[in-house]
């Protein structure tokens, strides 16, 4: 009787844009906000002016602004990420609005750059919170205990890092609103076990399709990448280099074989060819001495092109799982490149040293 009541009743959530927001952040939690009955609210700093989102994605009227808007009036607000927090934390009646709504116990939502309002509000001493990780040092510096999760939640505060958390973060608020839970067929935002991109679709995020997409361009660059390898171990009379080449490989196959079994499990089927080395491991002669260092730095730059590409699959999906999977690559990618690096180094360091003339004797006439 309480959720119907509260159904009727129609709660009221604000949820705030400013130009460049995250387009699928805005998308995700207002459908899914929406679909439950709520009222949501769209403020901004201006009224007549058409936000657009960062991807292009978006393009929408507010209903009104955080000048004349009363957070008492809303059980909740919450903040979508992209450049839009940025700009929000520069007008001072939307952090008023946002610090209002924490004092009087309102339910706070932020969610990748999102806590940059909080940070300007001087909102997060001593809270446990999470955000995008390029925030982490910022969050810590406003005296935020930041905490790498899904989902963090701190009295009325509730947080999360980025894309592929967005229907964790979204039910999560659906719960503290009252909503959600087994009678609406909603899964706790601790379970683990749930396909959570299912819901986010539902909610306009990412298809079946869109995220097969993404991990079968991940395996065509992690079979890029080994074939590479592979071809530079054979020619590679350095014991070292090719030990660490070897122990490299291993780990991309490890990858390799995370994406394929989570693109069976999304019953996907992909078709990579094999013989891709040539398409991918081109001669990089801009970062090459001479011979004995070729090899470290070719190893070297198409490290630095797997880390971009899978970077950018990070933080395109709302689904947890498979932006698990392109964290983990990502992140045994920085400390290859580290190794590299490294090596690279050294080795140059030797070059240029041998490359010394040794000093001649003086000649007395």
């Amino acid at each position: 009787m309480k959720h119907l009541e509260q159904n009727f009743l129609r709660k009221k959530v604000a949820v705030l844009i400013e130009q460049g927001v995250e387009d699928i952040e805005f998308i995700v939690i207002v459908n899914g906000l929406r679909q439950q009955g709520i009222d949501v609210i769209v403020l901004s700093s201006r009224m007549h002016e058409k936000y657009k989102g960062k991807r292009g994605k978006l393009s929408i009227l507010s209903d009104g602004t955080t000048t004349e808007a009363k957070i008492e009036e809303f059980a909740g607000v919450v903040i979508p990420g992209g450049i839009a927090p940025d700009k929000m934390r520069c007008n001072r009646n939307t952090v008023r609005f946002v610090r209002d709504a924490m004092n009087l116990g309102k339910w706070v939502g932020a969610i990748g750059h999102g806590p940059q309002v909080l940070i300007e509000g001087d909102l997060l001493r001593n809270k446990h919170v999470t955000g995008f990780n390029s925030i982490r040092q910022d969050i810590i510096n406003a005296g935020g205990r930041y905490q790498d999760q899904p989902i963090v939640v701190d009295n009325n505060l509730i947080t999360s890092r980025e894309i592929g958390d967005l229907s964790i973060f979204t039910a999560g608020f659906l719960h503290r609103l009252g909503y959600g839970g087994e009678r609406d067929g909603f899964p706790d935002e601790s379970d683990t076990k749930t396909e959570w991109w299912k819901l986010a679709d539902i909610w306009g995020g990412s298809t079946r399709g869109d995220i097969a997409k993404g991990l079968t361009t991940a395996l065509v660059g992690g079979r890029y990448l080994v074939e590479a390898l592979e071809n530079y171990a054979k020619k590679e009379l350095d014991i070292e280099f090719k030990l660490l080449l070897q122990e490299i490989i291993s780990v991309q196959e490890i990858h390799i074989q995370k994406l394929q079994n989570y693109l069976y499990k999304l019953s996907e089927k992909t078709y990579v060819t094999s013989n891709v080395t040539n398409n991918y491991a081109k001669i990089k002669n801009a970062l090459m001495r001479n011979a004995q260092t070729y090899q470290i730095g070719c190893a070297l730059s198409d490290i630095q092109m797997r880390m971009g590409d899978i970077n950018n699959l990070c933080g395109m999906y709302t689904d947890p799982v498979a932006t698990a999977i392109f964290k983990e690559i990502y992140h045994d990618l920085e400390k290859t490149e580290q190794r590299l690096l490294e090596m690279y180094i050294s080795r140059t360091t030797t070059e240029l040293t041998s490359d010394i003339p040794a000093p001649q004797p003086i000649l007395k006439i």
